[in-house]
């Protein structure tokens, strides 16, 4: 696996049509948010879905799933957003974080008696680029890594060795970060609660 440098300043897009055969042909990719890189596939695509489950021993049952998306209207045809929901949404997205929401029935199976789904909107162009190109969210999980060697999530040389064997393809988009999301559950729009508060403030 070789991976494919490009930075969110200067998207390429023959890369961009390269990444998306793969998503479309149900690989795995790794790719750079607005704050850890993350693994991701076609969320619409049941067996990449599952096979991301697999790698990063996930029950799809138990954990609620996110899914990146290029930007609100995307998301709202995968979630529920209320009034409520949309004005917390426009207020603090794109940026890094993760709305929990009401799913909506246009989810594919594996989301099925998963009544929540998490939302991302990372300001990172290469990621709602992709998002943009497939035409549908990407399934959404951060990266593995030991948190007594930091650099492992940060540098994409690290990254792509340690997953070299796991998935199809890899978007260098330069040093990551090891700060995760701030997750807001919103499923309650009226009584948001912050799961996880991260470097990224959120004022109800």
């Amino acid at each position: 696996m070789t991976p494919l440098k490009m930075y969110p300043t200067s998207l390429n897009e023959k890369y961009l049509d390269h990444i998306v055969k793969t998503l479309t042909d149900g690989g795995i990719i790794i790719y750079p948010t607005d704050s850890l890189y993350a693994i991701g596939c076609d969320a619409l695509n049941g067996h990449a879905v599952e096979r991301i489950c697999r790698l990063k021993g996930i029950n799809p049952l138990k954990t609620n799933l996110s899914i990146i998306c290029t930007d609100i209207s995307q998301a709202a045809e995968y979630a529920r957003i209320d009034n409520r929901a949309f004005k917390y949404m426009k207020q603090y997205l794109p940026g890094p974080y993760t709305f929990l929401l009401p799913t909506a029935s246009t989810l594919p199976k594996v989301f099925k008696g998963r009544k929540i789904v998490g939302v991302r909107i990372p300001d990172n162009a290469i990621a709602t680029a992709i998002a943009r190109r497939l035409g549908n969210p990407l399934l959404s999980t951060s990266i593995q890594y030991d948190i007594d060697e930091p650099e492992e999530a940060v540098s994409p040389e690290a990254i792509a060795l340690r997953y070299n064997d796991d998935i199809d393809l890899m978007i260098d988009g330069g040093d990551g970060s090891v700060i995760p999301s701030t997750v807001v559950d919103l499923t309650d729009s009226s009584q948001p609660v912050i799961i996880r508060e991260s470097s990224a403030p959120f004022h109800p």
